[in-house]
């Protein structure tokens, strides 16, 4: 029996050990603010439910593995919650078209979205350069190219 104890406590620390290794790998792989916030504090179930960008709460906040997200209702926090990989933005929340185009993280701006196949796709919208439309010129392409472009800052 104590060496059955002995196991089960050398996996709950492995296990602790590897979570929270993957939760700072997270860390420097999303677009963040300084606070931590992913998406500048956007809800990102709203991009899916009501097809547009809207800020979330501070009091509506959830974390997923070391990554901070806010919610306008708290319906939607439930919501990402029960499946938090479906709504995350893809490519950490970075800008689609510049990983696609260069494999470089770059902002966004979190009003400049597409949803494709059922994913949260950012875009950079400043200075009369909206890559939504460029990425939208060449979806196809980019898409399969900001997938391999990606591989290279995930472990």
């Amino acid at each position: 029996m104590k060496s059955q104890i002995n196991i089960l406590l050398l996996l709950l620390l492995v296990t602790g050990t590897v979570f929270a290794q993957h939760a700072e790998t997270r860390k420097k792989q999303y677009n963040l603010e300084s606070s931590g916030l992913a998406i500048q504090g956007y809800d990102p179930v709203a991009y899916f439910t009501m097809n547009k960008a809207v800020v979330g709460q501070k009091d509506l906040s959830a974390n997923h593995n070391g990554v901070t997200y806010r919610f306008a209702s708290k319906q939607n926090k439930d919501e990402f919650l029960r499946n938090p990989v479906r709504y995350e933005p893809q490519f950490g929340g970075w800008c689609a078209y510049a990983m696609g185009k260069k494999g470089e993280k770059v902002e966004i701006d979190p009003e400049t979205f597409k949803i494709v196949d059922a994913k949260l796709y950012l875009f950079y919208n400043k200075f009369f350069n909206n890559t939504l439309k460029s990425w939208n010129q060449d979806e196809a392409r980019l898409k399969t190219q900001a997938d391999r472009n990606w591989m290279k800052f995930v472990p």
